[in-house]
């Protein structure tokens, strides 16, 4: 029999490991991190332990990131970014990480680790799933008005060009294969990387997903992000898009619900044929985890 496994333990949280048949891919998490050393220590221990490589690419970081880093999850690897930027320290990521499954993950303590098996599970049946900060179940402490409506409207923008249809536009937390690299094709350096992902991935006729996600403020620090400046990159992305593909509709993403995570969990195989490594003790840890709020987690971490 599959047990569904809700690693987040809140009461929305979707059943959300998959199985895999056979061998279960191999899963990399790319961090890139600037100035991240005080919420390293939060961050780095929420990601699974059954993870197979964490990535951290530091953006030339002036602190301590890569020696607490390295004290934090042994076993981290370290690589330098080449360029400047949250899009440029992806793409050296990508490059370097040598996961089936890439899973993109902030360093400020904003995304929670503990949802990447959500992500692991519908991927079982997709090529790129994007976290959503408005699907039922996720929700967000740090969109003030300007990025809420700013978030809207290109969001809305990118529907009439290009088809599908996105709850959520602006948010880096996403996990896709491998094998979608070439179509995704990252060639941009700022914060316009993760609308530019999501716009090849419906070009690319990507089978696409969302996932509820919760957005948290950084822990520490302040962010590099600017509204206005970013927002005016991310339109000139969408549209620079749009030139080079005018026709560029797609009709291949539908949002998931909580039930439809659950249904493709139970039925995707024959229980037969699950593999050992998902009854291990760490990801059943991860499941027993209670509902708590920020600072409880933060106490414990």
């Amino acid at each position: 029999m599959i047990t569904l496994v809700k690693p987040l333990g809140r009461a929305y949280s979707p059943a959300t490991y998959e199985v895999w048949p056979h061998e279960r891919p191999k899963v990399s998490v790319v961090i890139p991190a600037l100035n991240e050393s005080k919420n390293l220590p939060y961050v780095l221990p929420r990601i699974p332990s059954w993870v197979d490589e964490i990535l951290l690419v530091d953006c030339h970081s002036t602190d301590a990131t890569v020696e607490v880093a390295r004290h934090t999850r042994p076993g981290i690897r370290i690589v330098q970014q080449t360029g400047k930027g949250k899009g440029a320290a992806l793409q050296t990521g990508f490059k370097e990480s040598t996961g089936d499954i890439i899973i993109m993950l902030d360093a400020d303590g904003s995304t929670d680790p503990a949802e990447i098996p959500e992500f692991c599970a519908l991927l079982a049946n997709a090529d790129f799933v994007k976290g959503s900060r408005f699907m039922q179940g996720g929700g967000t402490t740090d969109m003030g008005f300007v990025r809420r409506v700013g978030n809207s409207g290109l969001r809305i923008l990118v529907h009439l060009l290009f088809g599908g249809s996105f709850s959520d536009l602006c948010y880096g937390y996403i996990g896709f294969w491998r094998s979608a690299l070439p179509k995704l094709h990252v060639d941009v350096d700022g914060f316009e990387v993760e609308t530019l992902m999501s716009i090849r991935a419906l070009r690319g006729n990507l089978k696409i997903d969302e996932v509820p996600s919760f957005e948290y403020r950084r822990l520490n620090g302040s962010s590099n992000l600017r509204a206005v400046r970013d927002g005016w990159r991310v339109l000139r992305t969408i549209l620079k898009e749009w030139i080079h593909s005018p026709l560029a509709h797609s009709s291949n993403h539908e949002p998931v619900t909580i039930d439809e995570v659950e249904r493709r969990a139970r039925n995707r195989y024959d229980p037969d044929q699950v593999d050992e490594w998902s009854k291990r003790p760490e990801i059943t840890e991860i499941a027993s985890r209670k509902p708590d709020d920020r600072e409880n987690r933060l106490q414990s971490s």
